[in-house]
């Protein structure tokens, strides 16, 4: 199932499907945030905003007006 990054929950993770690389800043890229990573939302600040995550073993925060231009595959469990 496709979706957002912003639309994750809590402890669910993806796959980074696409985004528009215009939109997306280097340093995020520098950090793995690319097409083919894992990525998991580990925490929501208390307001919403920024959101804390695990992108290939490298966490890192990112605002929720940035994440909902990042498509994600959510991996659905086999059980």
């Amino acid at each position: 199932m496709s979706t957002t990054l912003d639309l994750l929950k809590r402890k669910e993770r993806g796959i980074i499907a696409d985004f528009d690389m215009h939109n997306i800043p280097l340093k995020l890229l520098e950090m793995g945030c690319l097409p083919g990573n894992e990525v998991e939302l580990l925490e929501v600040a208390p307001l919403g905003d920024p959101l804390y995550l695990c992108i290939n073993d490298t966490h890192l925060s990112i605002r929720k007006e940035l994440a909902k231009e990042i498509l994600v595959n959510i991996e659905t469990s086999s059980s």
